[in-house]
């Protein structure tokens, strides 16, 4: 979505639209400018096609799995809150299954020599990047504490039950 330029011409225009960040600058641009054209600012094409707001937009998170791991990982300063990582990237993500965590843990004095950069790009790798979010088909896995609201909301987008 970036600034929401291309957005904020299609609400406009009466167009439908999807927009996808990945960055995490949605709630302080993207979102507010959006917001910004409902209330009938009068940017860019407005004057021209006398825009004068109105519409809504629906926002929707994917739920994070392994991603929550990877940011606490990549906010640590220190090697000492990053040991502490270990503990919970081990007893709660979801790890690659071509990691030997036998060699792994038998390697703690290698690791730990490791600038803190390599130290986290480890951490991360062990991880399975397939499962940096939850997958639809697990919604109503209880594991996840989804409440019905949530379930209904992803079954009517992805047009299930």
């Amino acid at each position: 979505m970036g600034s929401g330029t291309t957005q904020a011409v299609a609400h406009k225009m009466n167009r439908q639209y999807i927009g996808i960040e990945q960055m995490d600058y949605v709630n302080t641009v993207s979102i507010p400018r959006l917001q910004k054209v409902i209330e009938g600012e009068q940017s860019g094409i407005s004057k021209d096609i006398e825009w004068q707001g109105g519409g809504s937009f629906i926002y929707a998170e994917l739920a994070k799995e392994n991603q929550e791991i990877v940011e606490s990982i990549i906010t640590c300063n220190t090697k000492e809150e990053l040991s502490q990582q270990i503990d919970k990237l081990l007893n709660e993500g979801v790890l690659n299954y071509e990691v030997d965590f036998e060699k792994f843990t038998n390697t703690k004095k290698e690791f730990s020599e490791l600038e803190l950069e390599d130290q986290k790009e480890v951490l991360i790798r062990i991880l399975d990047n397939n499962q940096l979010y939850v997958n639809y088909s697990d919604m109503e896995d209880s594991a996840y504490n989804f409440t019905e609201d949530e379930i209904a909301f992803n079954h009517s987008f992805y047009g299930g039950e």
